[in-house]
């Protein structure tokens, strides 16, 4: 973009160059009606530039003045989210110091809970960077789908029976390879899997299902939870956004979807309140071409 401006501007200055000498030189082998068409014509085309030049570089501007608010807002919500369990350990510490906690192996796994908390949101953190910068590395490599699927929920199979969750799983026994990052894919469906469970009640059902067209792998994952309301569905995937019942970062859905739009993918939810949510991640069975 940068090198069409530049051989714009020469063109300009040079054809203006040339207006003028043929305004107001004698060389030129036009007469002076002609000399007035062409730099008529010559100022409508500068000018249709201009008007672009100015309206690429204020949305630059617009689009720079964005970027700086939305990097103002990200360390403000960086900083409450550390700020919380930072105070716990703190409190918890001092507490001990204090002999208001007894110095005991009860506290001491209290607090190095509330270490492996602020340990998982630092790489949270530095994995959605990553996946907003685009300079996250995917290791991508021949993945059988439905494999990955059938082992992501079966980690949550134990949870299943414990709480008396039905936890259903469906893929379709001729899904082709895809080329993905099978570790990214799979931290993606258990973020999704692990949702869905907390948010379904005792007897409740998770379901899994996987299919294919001629241009993707459809994967879903729905529960029979309290759903999402629907003024509070678009937020789903903003970072930091936690619903009423949430206990994590609030940043699970976001690197997810960041995870699946790096493989050139998509992600929504579906929600009806009082029923439960569906959230379906589309992979295209083409890797996308690089960034120019």
């Amino acid at each position: 973009m940068g090198g069409i401006f530049i051989i714009s501007f020469f063109f300009m200055v040079v054809g203006m160059t040339t207006v003028v000498s043929w305004f107001f030189g004698g060389a030129a082998p036009f007469a002076r009606p002609q000399r007035i068409f062409f730099a008529l014509i010559w100022l409508f085309l500068v000018g249709g530039l201009f008007r672009r030049v100015v309206g690429v570089f204020g949305g630059m501007q617009s689009r720079l003045r964005a970027q700086d608010v939305q990097r103002r807002h990200l360390m403000a919500d960086i900083a409450h989210e550390l700020r919380n369990p930072l105070a716990v350990l703190q409190g918890r510490l001092e507490g001990m110091l204090d002999g208001v906690y007894p110095r005991d192996e009860a506290q001491i796994n209290a607090v190095l809970q509330e270490t492996r908390m602020l340990s998982r949101l630092v790489d949270d953190l530095r994995t959605l960077a990553h996946t907003e910068s685009g300079t996250l590395a995917l290791q991508k490599e021949p993945t059988d789908p439905g494999v990955l699927i059938n082992d992501a929920a079966a980690s949550f199979a134990g949870e299943a029976v414990e709480r008396r969750i039905r936890l259903d799983v469906h893929a379709a026994p001729d899904l082709p390879l895809i080329e993905v990052d099978p570790l990214r894919i799979r931290e993606v469906l258990t973020n999704l899997i692990s949702n869905a469970m907390r948010h379904t009640p005792e007897r409740g059902r998770v379901s899994v299902n996987a299919s294919a067209n001629a241009k993707s792998i459809v994967v879903s994952v729905a529960d029979t939870g309290a759903g999402i309301a629907a003024a509070d569905l678009p937020k789903i995937f903003d970072r930091f956004y936690k619903g009423r019942a949430s206990r994590g970062s609030g940043l699970g859905l976001t690197i997810a979807r960041n995870l699946v739009v790096a493989h050139g993918g998509e992600m929504r939810a579906d929600s009806v309140e009082g029923k439960g949510t569906e959230v379906t991640v589309i992979l295209p069975l083409q890797p996308p071409p690089p960034p120019q």
